[in-house]
Parts: structure tokens; sequence; C-alpha cells
């Protein structure tokens, strides 16, 4: 009987027959050694699996990317691949053995902290990049400002806007005016072009034919254009005082500013209340167009005809015209957006009362400043507040004022007749770009909103 080994050995010389007659070329046979890099013949390859973290930046978790891709979708070893050719020595009977203990063994639990551990990280780096963001905004927001240029409309605009141009304005003032207007989109659009001339633009006063949004190039043609302006005509806005609006007048007429002058040093030739020593508060504004060869005495008395006018068909009586036109000329200094007018009225109702402000110091800047003579501003200082020579010093003398402080609109004359209903006795202007006010009923929810004013002065030093 031949011996185990002689068996094996002819065992294995019959393979080795058998292997040569199948592949006579000596390519080698799966389960064989292969070349470095090369896939054994036979297996698919390794699928790609799709990077779940594409597009955000971030390659998948090195854990998870080891544990997470199912057996089923990954290729054998070279040395793996299942055969069913006899081993053909002891080591290839070990390495057969140990693969197919191998394949038996469980297979090993998908790490779930890996997958947590990799979401961590990116909700953190998410976070991470949302508060850079955020924290860039302003920055990067200036710099698109500045590589861009300031807003601007485009084209001619449209409808019709009358601008007045007044004696002494400078391209700044003008800009205001426009920007107020809505004629262009930003006060820069249009300065910054005026500084961009060669020669400084001279500008007429007067009325002129403008649109509404136009561009900064076709506002400052316009306003050079002298078939824009509008001859004998006028613009008076709400709440300017008769000082400016007699310098209106003459700019916008042939009407010498002496004439108008002279003619107004007697408000009793155009029938105002007894109480009034000037015209303050009874030139209606509006925009007026006069007649060539129209006297200073007859352009006033048109103004203060329309006054009149609003007055009565608000249902004012004759005899009520002077505190209402009072009351009526503080509240269109000191109140802001549409709505706030009613309220600010309440106010000042309120505080007349004695059963709520045992004072009855109404306490406007306003009127301060108009007694001191500045008519453009409603702010003050300690001391002129303390001075109790001003006549129109409401922060010392208790009631309205002793006249007047501005040519109220019908608005103003509508919120003097009917204040809204509530309990207020405060209010503060806290933005002064959009005019939104804060009005309080106590001293504590006062301080607050004087708080949040202070804070966006800080913010807005251009305005301190």
């Amino acid at each position: 009987m031949p011996s185990r080994r002689s068996m094996r050995e002819s065992a294995r010389a019959a393979e080795a027959a058998e292997a040569a007659r199948q592949n006579p070329s000596g390519t080698a046979t799966p389960g064989g050694a292969q070349p470095d890099g090369a896939q054994p013949a036979g297996v698919a390859p390794e699928p790609v699996r799709d990077n779940p973290f594409a597009g955000l930046g971030f390659g998948m978790d090195p854990v998870t990317a080891a544990t997470s891709v199912p057996a089923s979708q990954t290729a054998a070893p070279a040395d793996r691949v299942p055969t069913d050719t006899p081993p053909h020595s002891r080591t290839d009977r070990r390495t057969q053995v140990s693969n197919q203990l191998a394949d038996r063994l469980p297979a090993a639990k998908k790490s779930r902290r890996g997958g947590w551990g990799c979401l961590i990280v990116v909700l953190v780096l998410l976070g991470l990049m949302a508060g850079a963001a955020f924290a860039l905004q302003g920055p990067i927001t200036q710099l698109i400002s500045s590589t861009q240029g300031p807003e601007d409309y485009e084209g001619a605009g449209s409808g019709e806007v009358l601008v007045m141009i007044h004696d002494g304005d400078t391209g700044s003032d003008i800009a205001d005016t426009l920007l107020e207007q809505d004629v262009v989109k930003s006060y820069d659009a249009f300065y910054d072009l005026l500084l961009a001339q060669a020669a400084d633009p001279v500008f007429q006063p007067g009325a002129y034919q403008l649109a509404s949004q136009m561009s900064a190039q076709a506002a400052l043609e316009a306003l050079q254009d002298p078939e824009a302006r509008q001859e004998l005509t006028v613009v008076i806005p709400e709440g300017t005082a008769a000082v400016d609006v007699l310098a209106s007048v003459s700019e916008g007429t042939d009407i010498p500013l002496a004439d108008l002058q002279a003619a107004a040093a007697d408000p009793s030739a155009y029938g105002l209340p007894a109480e009034a020593t000037t015209l303050e508060g009874f030139l209606f504004p509006a925009t007026y167009t006069f007649q060539p060869g129209t006297t200073a005495q007859e352009a006033i008395k048109t103004l203060v005809d329309r006054q009149f006018q609003a007055l009565d068909e608000a249902g004012v009586a004759p005899a009520d015209r002077w505190t209402t036109i009072v009351m009526a000329s503080l509240i269109q200094r000191e109140a802001g957006l549409r709505d706030d007018y009613y309220k600010v009225a309440r106010v000042f109702y309120n505080r007349l009362d004695p059963a709520q402000w045992d004072s009855g110091l109404l306490q406007s800047d306003a009127t301060v400043a108009y007694g001191t003579g500045n008519v453009h501003l409603v702010t003050t200082t300690d001391a002129e507040r303390g001075d109790a020579n001003n006549a129109y010093n409401t922060y010392v003398h208790p009631g309205l004022p002793v006249g007047p402080i501005s040519n109220p609109g019908d608005l103003a004359i509508d919120a003097a007749l009917n204040p809204a209903e509530g309990s207020w006795l405060f209010f503060v202007t806290w933005n002064l770009d959009t005019g939104e006010t804060i009005f309080s009923t106590t001293v504590d929810e006062h301080d607050a909103g004087v708080a949040k004013w202070l804070d966006w002065m800080s913010e807005h030093p251009e305005y301190g």
C-alpha cells in the first residue's frame, strides 16, 4: 500500500497536470498570486460609495469609512477568494482553513460612534461657519459697497416732484433735500457725483420740476437745466418756520426779501388772532405758483388765507384758531411718523391735565430751540433748558408756549383736534433714521426708552 506521503505526492502531480492541461498559457488561476495592484480575475472591483458629505467641504470620518461599507459590497482580497482547488501544501491548507473560519465568524457590528462623531463635527463646523458669516457680514457689505459705489436709481424716474433750492444751500443740503423727497436713492449717490465734477455746479434758488427715483446723474442735469426751474413757484414743507417761508417766497418769485419782511411786520393786516405778534403758524405749507407782478402783501395774504381755509375745513371756529395753531405747530415739530402725531398730541394734553401732570410743564425741546432762534433743530443744552428768560422755554414756563413755533399742515391740525386715547406722559424718538418713537406712561419705562436712544446714538456718532 502506498504511503500517505506518496499518495499526497501523486495527487499533487495529478492536480498539476490537470491545471497545466486547463491553462496551457500559464495565467494564474483564482487564488494564485497576482501581480502587484492587479484585480483577481472573475472578481468585481470594489464599488465606490458616494460621500454623504460631498459639497460640504468635509471627507468622511476615517473610522466610519472603514466600517460602514457592507460586506456584500466589498470584494474579497486576492488571498481570500474562495476556490475548490485543493491546497498544494501544508501552508496552503492552513491558509484555506483560516479563511474558512474567518468567513464563518459573525460580521463585526458597524460602529455608531464614528457616525455620531462625524455628525457632531459637521454641526460644530457649520455653526462656526455661520458665526463667521454673521461676524463678517458688516465688513463684507462695506467691501461690496466700496467696490460697487453708493446705491443709485437708474434712468430719469417717473412722476413729478417739485424740489425747492434755497439761497445758500450747499451740495450737502441739496443732497439731503433730494433724498428726503425720494428723488435720489442715497445721499452719497448725489454728493459723490458733485465731488467728481471738474467744476463746482452752480444752482439757482427756486423750485425745480424733477421726478421720483431719478439717477443721481439725471437729477444733477435737471437741476442745471433752466427749463426745469419753475418760474414764480414756491414749495413750503410742513413745519417750516416763518423766517424760512419768506425766504422761499423771495427765491421762487421776483419779490425782494426786504419787501416780504416789511409786509410781514403787521400781522393784524391779514386777520390773524389778536394774540399773534408774528405770522408764525398762519403761513400754510403747500406749493404755490404766483402770477407775474404779485406784491409782497398779496403773496403773504395768499398763504394766510390758505391756512384759514385749512382750519375751517377741519371745523375750527375762528375763536379757537389761536390755541389750535399753537398746539398743532408744537405737534408738527415734535412728531415724526404719521401715526405718532396723534400720540404726541395726547402726551401734551395729558401734561396739561393737573390730575396727571401737576407741574403743567410740557418740557418740549422744540419750543426751547425756537426761543433761542434755532428753528432747524429740536435738541437743546442744559443751560438753554434752564433759561427762564426764554419765553418759549416749556421746561420753565407751564402750559402751551406763548406762540406757534412752526407752520403746521393738515395732519398736525387734525392731531391737535383728535388726539389718540392713552395715558402716555413721555416719548422719545430712539431711531433718528426711521423716526421710530417710544411712548411711555411711567418714568422707568421712559428711562428704558432713553437708554435705547443713547445706545442708538453711540452706534451713529454722525448724529452726535
